[in-house]
């Protein structure tokens, strides 16, 4: 069977080619794997096309005249679109809705579970835009690097998730 077509990855292979991906990265364009500038960087040059003043306030200038901004803007999309390309090449399939949005959430309809996850998306990207940085930005680059800043921010993540998933096991 071919590592392509492959139900799932060794996660320690996996893991092996993200963290060197972390050398290109830094000596072609001096920055760090992440995702959360990304966004910025979409919202800026949207709405520079409706007020182009607004590229004028410095957290938006910052965040779309560099190769580096665009650079996180095409791993984010090519992060999905690869996602997209090894379900079908693996032919998994999963269920239309998880169990988790009815037993415990008690949210059954779509347009329902579809506001609940954008909600959550936006609470996320703001956590990780006031933490300076998401999950693979502290993660895989800060981590790497030795910051003090992604130990924290690990730390705080890895103990939420524990607490939510005793939460949700216990439901």
């Amino acid at each position: 069977m071919s590592i392509l077509t492959a139900r799932s990855w060794s996660p320690y292979a996996a893991g092996i080619l993200i963290g060197l991906l972390q050398i290109p990265a830094f000596l072609l364009i001096n920055t760090a794997l992440g995702a959360s500038s990304s966004f910025v960087t979409v919202a800026a040059s949207l709405a520079g096309l409706f007020d182009p003043a607004i590229n004028a306030i410095p957290y938006f200038k910052n965040h779309v005249s560099t190769a580096k901004d665009w650079w996180q803007v095409a791993l984010v999309v090519g992060v999905a679109f690869g996602a997209f390309i090894s379900v079908k090449m693996a032919g998994t399939t999963r269920p239309a809705m998880s169990e988790i949005w009815g037993r415990v959430m008690g949210i059954r309809s779509f347009p329902a579970r579809l506001a609940v996850a954008f909600a959550g998306g936006f609470i996320l990207l703001l956590g990780a835009r006031i933490a300076n940085g998401c999950t693979s930005g502290h993660g895989l680059s800060g981590l790497s690097q030795l910051a003090v800043s992604s130990l924290i921010a690990m730390a705080a993540m890895f103990a939420s998730g524990i607490a939510i998933s005793a939460f949700l096991k216990r439901a």
